[in-house]
Parts: C-alpha cells; structure tokens; sequence
C-alpha cells in the first residue's frame, strides 16, 4: 500500500534574478500610480505572477513595498567603509543622489501614506528606517574609534537629522531635487563642520 506524504505549507523561494525583477517592477507601479493605487493584483499582472506566489513571499503590500525599496536602494550606509568619515559621507551622499528627483517623489508620497497606514509605517521602519539608522550610527563610532571625531561631540546626536535635512529641505524650498553637487556642497559646508572635521 503507498503511503502519501502529508502535504506541508511551503514557501516558494523565487531566484534572486526573479525577486528582483519583481522589486524593480514594485518600483516602477509606485512612480507610475503611487502607493494606494498600487495593488498586488498589478503587481501579479506586471510580473507575470500569481497573488498567491506573492503572499507567499511577503505578507502582504506595505512589507512588498519597503522591502522593494530596500532592494533598489542603490547604496546602504551598512556597506559603507572606507576608512575615513569624510570619503563615507561623500559615498553615502553619492548613492543617495543616484535616486533622483523621481524617487525623492516616491518618498515623500510614501511618508505620507505611512502616516494614515500603520502597517506600511511599520515596514518601512522595519526595512529601511531603522536598519540604517543603526549604520548610520556605527559610521559615525567607526569615526570616534579612528580619531577622526571627538566622543563628546555634541553635533553627533544630530547629525542624522542634518543629513536627512538635506532631502526634505531642499526640495520644499528650492523645489530642485537633491543633485550629487547639492549634496557634496551640504556635507562640506555643514555636515563636516559639526563634527569638527576638516576637508
């Protein structure tokens, strides 16, 4: 007599070529409609995939979304080392700006929808937020650890919000997007001189 093996809840492992793909459309839905009009059907339709493969593999919309973002962010403060807090800034200034006027669009609306939506809120955090906050963090101690910053600076309790001043402030005020020689300017000009290091 055959004996069949009970059947298990299995979760599909898509290829990296394949989960990327699948992020870079995630992106491009959010540009073209932005995040409420964004839907997992349109996703399934845009990559030739089923809702339930999608399921499969996240939760649900927010934590595709932010892990979406996540995976195209160009650089990541955590692969971030050069050996010198000022090539860091200026590497980190970099692959920020690679973003471009486009996607600052995208961020702005998805702040406002983390807003009203709590569990977008929370992934956003959970995949983007928080992980570089902390590598952000450990930049800077990898900074006080080679003498280039003195421990008590007191600018390094907000440095992080100077940098993030820099993507809010100029696209408010001056409605330019936040170009690499804007940011480069900003970090020589401000961010350098409130830890104490010169250029």
């Amino acid at each position: 007599m055959t004996t069949q093996a009970p059947a298990t809840a299995r979760r599909t492992r898509l290829t990296p070529e394949r989960e990327q793909e699948l992020y870079t459309a995630v992106i491009d839905l959010l540009r073209e409609v932005g995040y409420e009009a964004l839907t997992m059907d349109a996703v399934a339709a845009r990559t030739h995939s089923s809702k339930a493969t999608l399921y499969r593999q996240w939760k649900g919309k927010p934590e595709l979304v932010a892990t979406a973002l996540r995976a195209c962010k160009p650089v990541h403060a955590e692969d971030i080392d050069t050996g010198s807090i000022v090539t860091d800034l200026h590497e980190l200034a970099r692959g920020a700006a690679d973003h471009g006027d486009g996607d600052t669009a995208v961020m702005r609306a998805l702040a406002h929808a983390s807003a009203q939506n709590p569990d977008l809120h929370q992934a956003l955090r959970d995949a983007l937020v928080d992980p570089e906050t902390a590598a952000f963090r450990r930049m800077m101690a990898r900074a006080v650890e080679r003498g280039e910053v003195a421990a008590d600076r007191k600018a390094m309790d907000f440095i992080f919000y100077v940098m993030i001043g820099a993507f809010l402030g100029r696209p408010l005020l001056d409605d330019k997007p936040v170009d690499p020689d804007f940011l480069h300017a900003y970090i020589d000009a401000i961010v350098l001189p409130a830890l104490g290091v010169g250029r």
